[in-house]
């Protein structure tokens, strides 16, 4: 059994959708709150390791600012091969030896971000080990899935806790059992 988690930390609309079609992200607002992260920063200090897609790292840095990442190693997994820079990694190979490599070595848990279609990868291979959704009360209509339709192993999950907030978010915490 490895010691690092593989944990999922990430926000949808009440219908399932992580973005607009668009990729717009502008209704995750209507939840901030001054002083809340909603367990950002738990996660942040619990994992030293960050694992996103290449869609969802273009659209950090369309933000116009520093990717808020750069003390932590980061894998930016993608089609094309780029070389590394310091913590920032292209990673274009079998998700399970990356994260193979990643649980044997010394560390803290690892965050796994968006989009949707690596988080079905990883799902694809049962590979993650925490899934940690905050529900935004909106409904989108349309956009972005969490969970991408298609071929995926049945994954039972067991609750570890759930947390509502003022803003009318709740945040859902689970494991594989």
């Amino acid at each position: 059994m490895h010691d690092r988690k593989l944990i999922l930390f990430i926000a949808c609309s009440l219908d399932g959708f992580i973005a607009e079609t668009d990729g717009g992200l502008g209704w995750l607002d209507m939840v901030a709150t001054e002083g809340e992260d909603y367990g950002y920063s738990k996660i942040v200090a619990q994992t030293d390791t960050f694992i996103l897609g290449r869609k969802t790292y273009d659209k950090i840095l369309s933000f116009g600012m520093p990717f808020p990442h750069d003390d932590r190693q980061t894998y930016v997994i993608t089609r094309t091969a780029k070389p590394s820079d310091n913590n920032l990694h292209f990673y274009n190979s079998s998700l399970s030896d990356l994260l193979n490599t990643l649980r044997t070595a010394t560390g803290k848990d690892i965050h796994l971000d968006g989009g949707g279609e690596l988080i079905k990868a990883f799902m694809q291979e049962n590979l993650i080990d925490e899934y940690i959704i905050s529900i935004i009360p909106t409904l989108l209509g349309s956009g972005i899935p969490l969970f991408v339709a298609g071929d995926k192993p049945r994954i039972d999950l067991q609750l570890i806790g759930s947390k509502s907030f003022p803003s009318g978010l709740v945040q859902v915490h689970y494991k594989k059992k």
